[in-house]
């Protein structure tokens, strides 16, 4: 076994002092770790002495030194290079790490006169050092599992806090658990990717039925949820969010808990740590999980109730971030009112989600407003028109009803935009329907026909299928239509009545 820092029992019992040190419980663990034995129990020692001493007596003992520093280099490099499946398993860098402490250079150092001394050992250090932290970072970039780099960092922090006791510079090996931290970072927000997905494909984008004080008590234990008014209704109820908003809110959680457990020991103020674990969750609310709503909002299967639970869910989402906030500030023991303290952006992530669910209600409803209209089959040259509505408006009409009922937990702005701007979709296409290139002509039959629908679209518009608008507002949607329709029948009037006086005319002549 090659040794860069000698571990020896016997040196590590001559501590005193009655408090141990951080350093020191380290350096126990990495006993217990490694079952160390004394360097004298590993190695037998005697050809070494024995062979110095002959040489002395022969005067050659600058050639034997010369010749077993330039031996223990060359072996030193010959153990320092890594098994080319180390990365697959804790073990595997155990028993790499194994190699680079168990050694015999400082017993050496300190039982011999000049074989070795302190710059030949520390100059066997930094080789050993760099060629070890580059194996690290060649074999950990392989790693796709966080319970392993985590597992690693802490044997790292084993080996460094060890060595550092004994007098050896390790500050490399902390920088390089800074880098490994960004790998980590990135393992973690793949596997909440999949976590957020796997949430989001099984939720069924309905209120949660809640049917006992006790079932209700589960769900706003895990998720940060109060409701005056709710409180007071009995039992059954309905929570107005589905699942998959207390499971994003403890996959947050957990998410802030496995960067904690990377962060320990890595010697950082509370600040520091702070620091990077909010900037850590920024990344999985920004990256993560805001590519995640946008997936399940794009998905095929995804209808208008879906899109209006998604709006109130990231509204009841957004509203939790404070709680969140003071999470991470409880287990990092930072207020989170810390100058230069940063914050995070939950809330805008669940902005951009609402408003992207909100594009795709319109997006939806104007395709919806479409297929009926595809159903429209207008005579143009009718001689009478019928007493009632269309039947594929009157089927549009109470599809657009039915949806707006459900739009009731909206906020009210969202459903309002929603029902004007499927008013005025509609009102667009009658009219495009009207001026097609291919109407030649339009009885009087015809316009009553159309007049009627238009009719009934304003009556829609007059029974107010969305609460909040100010007077006749949602009724101007269909203004334009109403101009366009009022104008051809009195040009159609105008013309009839033209014809009818030019035939008196005529006959009076003949």
């Amino acid at each position: 076994m090659f040794l860069v820092a000698t571990i020896l029992s016997h040196r590590y019992n001559s501590r005193t002092g009655s408090r141990e040190t951080k350093v020191e419980s380290h350096v126990k663990s990495f006993f217990s770790l490694f079952q160390v034995p004394g360097a004298q129990e590993l190695v037998d020692f005697s050809p070494v002495y024995r062979c110095l001493h002959i040489y002395t007596v022969l005067g050659s003992r600058e050639q034997f030194e010369n010749y077993y520093r330039n031996q223990r280099r060359k072996q030193a490099r010959l153990v320092l290079q890594p098994h080319s499946n180390m990365h697959e398993t804790l073990e595997g860098y155990r028993r790499y790490f194994n190699q680079i402490v168990f050694v015999v250079e400082d017993h050496i150092l300190h039982t011999t006169q000049g074989l070795v001394n302190r710059a030949y050992v520390e100059e066997l250090w930094e080789l050993a050092l760099s060629k070890t932290i580059a194996a690290l970072r060649t074999h950990s970039s392989y790693c796709t599992d966080p319970d392993l780099v985590l597992d690693l960092k802490n044997l790292i922090v084993l080996l460094a806090d060890t060595l550092q006791g004994f007098g050896f510079p390790v500050s490399q090996l902390f920088d390089m658990m800074f880098e490994m931290r960004e790998q980590y970072g990135e393992i973690l927000l793949k596997k909440w990717n999949l976590a957020f997905r796997q949430v989001l494909d099984q939720d069924n984008f309905s209120p949660i039925p809640v049917a006992t004080e006790e079932e209700y008590r589960q769900f706003t234990s895990q998720f940060p949820f109060q409701d005056p008014e709710l409180d007071k209704l009995p039992f059954p109820k309905k929570l107005p969010f589905s699942e998959f908003v207390p499971q994003i809110y403890s996959q947050l959680k957990e998410f802030v808990y496995a960067c904690l457990k990377y962060y320990e020991d890595l010697h950082l103020s509370s600040t520091e740590i702070d620091d990077v674990i909010r900037k850590s969750t920024n990344l999985l609310l920004t990256r993560t999980l805001s590519n995640c709503l946008q997936y399940a909002m794009k998905k095929k299967n995804v209808g208008l109730a879906e899109l209006v639970q998604v709006i109130i869910n990231t509204t009841q989402l957004e509203a939790s971030c404070v709680y969140l906030e003071e999470f991470i500030s409880n287990i990092t023991n930072v207020p989170p009112d810390t100058a230069n303290a940063t914050k995070l952006y939950g809330t805008s992530t669940f902005k951009d989600a609402r408003h992207a669910a909100e594009e795709e209600i319109y997006t939806n409803l104007n395709a919806k407003i479409d297929q009926f209209l595809q159903l429209a089959d207008y005579d143009w040259t009718a001689a009478q028109g019928g007493g009632a509505p269309s039947d594929y408006l009157s089927d549009l009409i109470a599809f657009l009803c039915s949806t707006f009922s459900v739009f009731t937990h909206l906020p009210g702005k969202v459903a309002q935009t929603a029902c004007m701007s499927a008013c005025k979709h509609l009102s667009t296409s009658l009219l495009q329907l009207l001026l097609e290139t291919d109407v030649r002509q339009v009885s009087m039959g015809a316009l009553q026909q159309f007049n009627t629908d238009v009719k009934e679209c304003e009556r829609f518009a007059r029974a107010g299928p969305v609460p909040g608008f100010q007077g006749d507002t949602l009724l101007l949607a269909f203004s334009d239509l109403r101009q366009v329709s009022l104008c051809l029948s009195l040009l159609y009037h105008s013309l009839s009545f033209l014809l009818a006086s030019l035939l008196l005319h005529l006959s009076l002549y003949i």
